[in-house]
């Protein structure tokens, strides 16, 4: 199982992130386009699989390419590959894989919280709504934040 797994999310212009995806093995640096509602799908594939859920997919579009986060869940564990693809509407198949892991579902909603919240304090939610072009993901954020919460509280 992958430990330390880390995420960050950076406004590179208006319209454009930058995420990283890391643990000790290795790092991807990815791009995503306001396009699509990248952040809040995220929040919801983690959201879903922390429910129980075994399968969860997230496109972040890179205008025109994209990269596919595939979270695949077993027990505890959830496997995760994120393809580039060089059309985002290709399958799979046609994607080559930029990092690929494995962590427990805890462990990966409280990285992605973590990384959202750092978001929050680095832009507040004006400043994200203004550079990103979308309002800051926050009811996302707390559901995800909530439901991660509980299942720690249940799991002590």
């Amino acid at each position: 199982m992958t430990s330390g797994l880390r995420m960050s999310w950076t406004l590179e212009g208006r319209g454009w992130a930058g995420c990283i995806l890391e643990d000790q093995y290795a790092k991807a640096e990815l791009t995503a386009s306001y396009i699509t509602s990248a952040p809040e799908e995220l929040l919801a594939a983690v959201t879903r699989l922390v429910t129980g859920g075994t399968e969860a997919r997230v496109q972040f579009e890179a205008e025109p390419t994209a990269y596919r986060w595939i979270f695949s869940r077993e027990g505890d564990d959830v496997r995760i590959r994120v393809l580039y693809l060089r059309d985002g509407r290709d399958g799979d198949d046609r994607g080559s894989v930029v990092w690929s892991g494995r962590a427990g579902v805890h462990p990966l909603a409280r990285a992605v919280i973590r990384c959202f919240d750092e978001v929050a304090r680095t832009y507040g939610e004006s400043g994200y709504d203004e550079t990103w072009g979308r309002p800051f993901p926050g009811f996302e954020l707390e559901a995800l934040r909530r439901l991660w919460r509980s299942r720690e509280r249940a799991r002590d």
